[in-house]
């Protein structure tokens, strides 16, 4: 049961991709709306929780959810630039790495020689799976099987919003507090971090878009919601690896559903890339 419990995640976060791509609106509308969802998610959560907010579960939720923001936002960005079939993994990969970096410099989880060696392999293994997933076809251009890419803004995109996610998970793990109590100030973090980048922006997003956009949030908080009902089960790692699995629908997703073109040679380095990634993940998630 709770395997399946731990697949929902896989579900959600894999979709969020697909879903905010086929519901439109600029990263503005997009970021604006996911955490709206997100917010009512949080509410609902205190209630089913019926947990106790302190002043620094409010502190620390709100500066991680600011993160988020960061995180989502420019992820949103990157898909724009590069497409989501190239962010998802390259951006899932390096969040693993990032975060792993920062439980071996900063939480000090690596503590047998076993486990760095363990851990080591797994971070390459998530590069090398992140390197090739961004390769390009060399006949692309030519061919026009490729859509055009912003490279650069794309690669930009994912390194801001790579630090975003880090800090986002760095931050609550670090105050010690459970997750369920930072949920809902989270949420808060996350909604007041998307109307700050709309007010320097100018954006329109009183737009149907937004409230569209709504619905991401949403599916965004269910996948939350079911990633605390597994834990109890099957613990945090394996939890957590699995949800690492949804990069699959995500990549593929974009390809099949939103008509993300492709090359034969470049669905073999997504492919490759892909399932390097999540391997990379799960074993990571399991030395925890």
């Amino acid at each position: 049961m709770g395997i399946l419990l731990a697949l929902i995640p896989t579900v959600c976060w894999g979709s969020i991709g697909l879903i905010s791509g086929k519901l439109g609106g600029t990263s503005y509308q997009q970021t604006l709306g996911m955490t709206a969802g997100a917010v009512l998610f949080g509410l609902f959560s205190v209630f089913y929780f019926h947990t106790a907010i302190s002043g620094m579960a409010m502190i620390v939720g709100i500066a991680s959810g600011l993160c988020w923001s960061v995180g989502q936002f420019e992820q949103f960005q990157s898909m724009k630039f590069i497409g989501i079939s190239r962010t998802v993994p390259i951006s899932t990969g390096l969040q693993l790495v990032g975060t792993a970096l920062a439980g071996v410099l900063l939480f000090h989880e690596w503590k047998t020689t076993r486990m760095v060696t363990m851990g080591t392999i797994a971070v390459i293994v998530l590069i090398a799976g992140a390197a090739l997933t961004s390769l390009r076809d060399s006949r692309a251009q030519s061919t026009g099987a490729s859509r055009p890419m912003q490279a650069g803004k794309g690669a930009t995109a994912i390194i801001i919003s790579t630090i975003g996610y880090v800090l986002y998970t760095v931050i609550v793990n670090a105050s010690g507090l459970k997750s369920e109590t930072v949920i809902f100030p989270q949420s808060l973090g996350m909604i007041l971090g998307a109307t700050i980048f709309v007010l320097f922006s100018r954006q329109k997003v009183m737009h149907k878009a937004t409230a569209k956009n709504i619905m991401t949030g949403i599916v965004w908080g269910i996948g939350n919601f079911f990633m605390f009902m597994a834990i109890p089960s099957i613990g945090l790692a394996i939890s957590y690896s699995l949800a690492q699995c949804g990069i699959v629908i995500s990549t593929f997703g974009s390809i099949w559903l939103l008509g993300e073109k492709k090359t034969g040679r470049e669905m073999v380095y997504i492919t490759i890339g892909s399932l390097l990634v999540v391997v990379g993940g799960v074993t990571l998630g399991l030395m925890k």
